[in-house]
């Protein structure tokens, strides 16, 4: 039995503890994935996502060695998130990784809906969204594969979606909310077949979608929302922290047009000129510190959902 009760004891220590600093080993943490890891507004900035909360919150309570968003990018679907996975760029970032977050799949089925915001309609094809969700369960299998070789030493966390579309009128949500819910469902067998964790986020939607997505022509929360993505990653993890309201720091979004000139007083060179187009930008002054990546939308493939 006092074996036993010391096993028990040592297991406990091993757990990252809140205010516990010189228990917990320094994180290394990377975010991967499309919009929502990247931190994108309802009016198509970049701001504090649900990414910067949960490395901002660790780093109060236990060592950050590094974090990064470099592999986070507007618009990316579950397939180019695995290419990005298996980018000589994603390799060094990766390999010294000991958390990880992946946002991946909504691009894939979002992209198929014809959503008209004043209407408050939506329409989409059922075979088509069947084959595109069949895509995003293998390249999310593949994905976690590719991270179980390129991140021996980083705990997986899949995050799942909200339902997007809270403005529609009643009557058009119950087909997307079947096919959300699908999405979620494959997200979730996915990772827990991989050892990953799934984090489930759209019951801390679900009652005030409507004022966490403000935009009715728009997919992405305010901070708000990310904050509460933040939180239901926490409840997931064995970290057992909070991201207070008052923590959250004051809207402070950054356009297109600004991280291109973030980007050019941290690398020397223009986003948009003829030279070589940087990889990452300044830090964010709200980050005071930690690692933080943003990106040229620019860049991004047409006729993606921007999730």
């Amino acid at each position: 039995m006092r074996r036993l009760a010391f096993l028990v004891g040592a297991l406990f220590l091993l757990i990252p503890q809140a205010g516990n600093v010189q228990a917990a080993a320094p994180v290394s943490y990377v975010a991967l994935g499309d919009s929502l890891a990247a931190g994108q507004t309802p009016d198509r900035a970049i701001d504090f996502g649900y990414a910067d909360m949960i490395a901002m919150e660790m780093r109060r309570h236990v060592p950050v060695a590094f974090y990064s968003k470099d592999l986070s990018y507007p618009g990316l679907t579950s397939g180019q998130v695995l290419e990005r996975v298996r980018s000589d760029e994603a390799r060094p970032i990766l390999e010294r990784s000991t958390l990880i977050t992946v946002s991946a799949g909504a691009n894939d089925l979002l992209g198929l809906v014809r959503y008209d915001s004043r209407a408050g309609t939506i329409a989409y094809e059922r075979i088509p969204a069947d084959y595109a969700l069949n895509g995003v369960r293998m390249n999310v299998a593949s994905i976690l594969d590719e991270l179980a070789e390129r991140a021996p030493r980083a705990t997986v966390y899949i995050m799942g979606y909200y339902f997007p579309y809270p403005h529609a009128r009643e009557e058009m949500k119950s087909g997307l909310r079947k096919e959300l819910g699908r999405l979620n469902a494959i997200l979730k067998q996915e990772a827990e077949a991989a050892g990953a964790v799934f984090v489930p986020v759209e019951k801390a939607f679900a009652s005030e979608g409507s004022q966490l997505l403000p935009n009715p022509a728009d997919v992405h929360p305010t901070l708000e929302g990310y904050r509460r993505m933040a939180n239901a990653f926490f409840e997931n993890s064995p970290y057992r922290l909070t991201v207070e309201p008052w923590e959250v720091p004051p809207p402070n979004p950054v356009s297109f047009e600004e991280m291109n000139r973030r980007m050019q007083e941290a690398d020397g060179r223009s986003a948009y000129g003829g030279g070589e187009t940087p990889s990452r930008s300044a830090v964010d002054e709200h980050l005071q510190g930690i690692h933080a990546i943003y990106f040229n939308p620019s860049e991004s493939p047409e006729g993606f959902s921007f999730i």
